[in-house]
């Protein structure tokens, strides 16, 4: 039936409450994550509940370190896509606002979690804080949901080491240039999606016609030039190499991402395109004129055609 995504906790639809849900950021919904959900989709089936998810936006990050640099694995649409994918029905999406924040772990499970939702299940990861000062804890969500009502579940660690699959570890292995790491934790590659912006179509005189998209909120990988997967509105997959910088040979100052299409010349101005971030080529650098640098991005499609078995 597809995925409902539900705003807010107050005054719901008694339609929108009522699910067994696993709770958490869930940034990148990683394998890590995954395992909270299965343990949700588990309890869902044995209660013949509706299967949720709840997350916040902004991230608590947002909200207490404002100052950070961007740091999200993925959009909202992007997370959306992905827990429909693992069967998730329900979207809660909470704002994290002054209220939530201010809200005690207690306040947060009876207000929140046990009259707003009306949950019949809680999942939570086994490093879970929750509440104002992070005091709550999976132990402590178990208490409440004695206290309240309903069943909570805790997902033990996966992957060998507690650290292994963490939304940090993949913003590490983005910002140490190692795609094929990131993608081992999420599970798929890492993929940035955003709309074709129009640029100096510099690439296009020069024989490489690019397709322009800002970083915006995500995480910055390491600047540099990658082999690429991209995604089409249509559901086409387009090999290609981009660059992620802020272009010093030509003075673009915005970090963003330059994706040359192999084989492909189609206006793709003001659409949505989703890039995968396969292998990394080499990191970024200012060549002497434009003719070095042209010379260099051959080289560098050849490199990518190769690793992506092209030819």
């Amino acid at each position: 039936m597809g995925l409902k995504i539900v705003h807010g906790w107050k005054a719901l639809a008694d339609a929108d409450r009522g699910a067994a849900v696993a709770l958490g950021n869930f940034d990148g919904v990683h394998l890590g994550h995954q395992a909270v959900i299965g343990e949700a989709a588990e309890a869902a089936r044995g209660l013949g509940a509706p299967l949720g998810v709840i997350s916040f936006d902004p991230h608590p990050r947002r909200l207490f370190q404002p100052d950070q640099p961007s740091f999200r694995l993925m959009t909202m649409e992007q997370q959306a896509h992905a827990l429909e994918a693992l069967g998730v029905e329900v979207f809660h999406v909470l704002a994290f606002d002054y209220e939530m924040a201010g809200f005690t772990d207690e306040d947060f499970a009876r207000r929140v979690l046990h009259e707003g939702l009306g949950v019949r299940h809680v999942a939570v990861g086994f490093d879970i804080s929750f509440g104002k000062g992070r005091t709550g804890s999976p132990q402590a969500m178990q208490a409440y949901g004695e206290r309240f009502g309903f069943s909570v579940s805790v997902a033990q660690a996966v992957g060998g080491t507690e650290s292994k699959y963490s939304s940090t570890g993949v913003r590490e292995a983005l910002r140490d240039g190692r795609p094929q790491d990131a993608a081992a934790i999420l599970g798929r590659p890492f993929a940035i999606e955003g709309v074709v912006r129009r640029g100096k179509q510099l690439g296009r005189t020069l024989g490489f016609p690019t397709a322009n998209v800002p970083l915006a909120d995500y995480v910055t990988p390491r600047l540099g030039v990658y082999a690429t997967r991209t995604r089409l509105p249509d559901g086409r997959t387009v090999s290609g190499v981009a660059n992620i910088g802020n272009n010093p040979t030509t003075g673009e100052e915005q970090t963003r991402l330059e994706v040359w299409l192999f084989d492909f010349n189609e206006d793709l101005y003001g659409q949505v395109i989703e890039t995968d971030l396969i292998a990394f080529l080499r990191p970024e650098e200012k060549f002497p004129g434009l003719e070095a640098m042209v010379e260099q991005i051959h080289a560098d499609a050849a490199e990518a055609r190769a690793i992506l078995g092209q030819g």
